[in-house]
């Protein structure tokens, strides 16, 4: 593929960047929402800008301050100025008492690299949507799905210009410090800063203690999400159940929101009204992977859904969540079926399934998620037939505007073996969802396209412009 030519990013010396005030010296707690096992990894995001012109602001004083064009500079800035609010992810994570996690906000900073790369933006274009085989190349010492998270930077940042004058913006975040509405919260404070402003529109909100665990903790709700499944059993053994962090094939694929509406006509009417675009294709995706997988018939697979209680206006209030909470506030309730069950199950039969398991998550949900996690000792949430999704359509990654216009592509830049995310995009002026997937062989790809194809009923889904390729090493 011609796009996907070799090309050279030349990197300068990483540094760090410190808030651009004095900060207060302390420790701070993460809630046990935060604190889960499955949260300790880094998720890598990218930002693709091709506008050249200059960004435009009447009251910018960090633009009278620097070369209005370089987009570096003012990141840069922006950043240090964001941390002054945002103070605690200029930190590093410790563990106290039990490995409970807590943030020394030491003022360290976060690492920031700037980069240049011989390649432009057309040269690009069909290969930086997730996964991005060149997201190593954009995002400095991007560090591997076991790194072990104490003691370093909370988030990395890179900025490469491009020959055309556009640039990527890209940076991994560690999960457990926040998760995508709190991230976005802080990407668009750097927005603010870049136009002038002097103080967040939205003032940040630590007050993790709204998330720890009831004294005494007491688990009140079924939780099929954290199961002891045993990862070989006599019926799993050979199967795969469990994909390998460190060799599978990941790929992207594009849904027009003609085609998400055409599933639609699939449903029955009370679900056709009722159920949403995520509902809807997550039960598609999750269908079409199991037959995939070729799994043995008794096999039990789940579904797990990223549901945020930020969704559920009135759980919200009852819980009294501050406007400015930028911690982690989801659950991934589970909904679960044996193989053979859920392959011959209609559209309709698994989005039913998929309501009910987000329906289960309340204040209620919350509390006794963070109790389990206290009496448990923090369990990884079940692997063995899990696929776990996150919605991010709504989390606005795609209007980051820093002053060049909104980003071509802009949101979580990869999949893990079973996790995946859905992104807003658009492609040829067409917009719709990508979502990238791990599969443990071509052979299961290959399947999953053509139960993917029979579902939109055509032939050829709209993903001929991405490839392939092969995971070497963790992401």
């Amino acid at each position: 593929m011609e796009s996907a030519r070799l090309f050279q990013v030349n990197r300068f010396e990483p540094e760090l960047v410190k808030p651009a005030e004095v900060t207060p010296r302390e420790v701070k707690e993460l809630s046990d929402i935060d604190d889960q096992e499955s949260l300790r990894f880094i998720v890598p995001l990218i930002f693709f800008y091709k506008n050249k012109n200059k960004p435009s602001s009447s009251n910018s004083n960090i633009m009278e301050e620097h070369d209005h064009d370089d987009p570096v500079k003012l990141i840069k800035e922006a950043v240090g100025r964001t941390l002054v609010s945002y103070y605690p992810l200029a930190g590093r994570l410790k563990e106290g008492l039990n490995r409970k996690l807590m943030v020394d906000c030491n003022g360290q900073g976060v690492s920031f690299v700037e980069a240049t790369a011989d390649v432009d933006f057309d040269q690009l274009a069909n290969v930086i949507q997730p996964s991005s085989p060149f997201l190593h190349q954009f995002l400095f010492n991007l560090p591997p799905q076991s790194h072990n998270i104490l003691g370093s930077p909370l988030i990395f940042i890179q900025v490469t210009r491009l020959t055309c004058g556009g640039f990527l913006f890209a940076l991994s975040l560690n999960h457990t410090m926040c998760d995508g509405f709190g991230l976005a919260q802080f990407l668009n404070t750097m927005a603010e800063m870049i136009r002038g402003a002097h103080v967040p529109s939205i003032q940040p909100v630590w007050q993790r203690d709204i998330f720890n665990a009831r004294n005494p903790p007491r688990i009140t709700c079924s939780h099929l999400e954290f199961e002891d499944v045993p990862l070989v059993s006599p019926i799993s053994e050979c199967s795969n159940m469990v994909l390998d962090p460190n060799n599978h094939i990941q790929r992207p694929f594009f849904f027009s929101l003609y085609q998400i509406n055409s599933l639609r006509k699939q449903l029955p009417p009370h679900l056709a009204k009722t159920c949403s675009r995520f509902d809807l294709l997550t039960a598609c995706l999750w269908k079409c992977r199991t037959i995939a997988l070729n799994l043995n018939k008794n096999e039990v697979v789940r579904f797990s859904c990223l549901t945020s209680i930020r969704r559920k206006k009135e759980e919200m209030e009852k819980l009294g969540l501050p406007l400015g909470y930028y911690g982690n506030t989801f659950a991934y309730p589970a909904a679960m079926s044996k193989a053979e069950v859920l392959c011959k199950s209609s559209l309709g039969d698994v989005v039913e399934l998929i309501k009910k398991a987000k329906d289960q998550v309340n204040v209620e949900y919350m509390k006794s998620v963070a109790d389990l996690m206290v009496i448990r000792g923090r369990p990884r949430f079940t692997e063995p037939g899990n696929f776990i999704v996150s919605d991010n359509t709504r989390l606005g990654f795609d209007q980051l505007d820093f002053g060049w216009g909104l980003p071509k592509f802009g949101g979580v830049a990869t999949c893990f073996s079973s996790i995946s995310f859905l992104v807003s995009v658009e492609k040829e002026g067409e917009k719709g969802i990508a979502v990238a997937i791990a599969f443990p062989t071509e052979l299961a790809l290959q399947t999953f396209q053509r139960e993917i194809d029979q579902n939109m009923n055509t032939q050829q889904l709209n993903h001929d412009v991405f490839d392939c390729f092969k995971i070497t090493s963790s992401l």
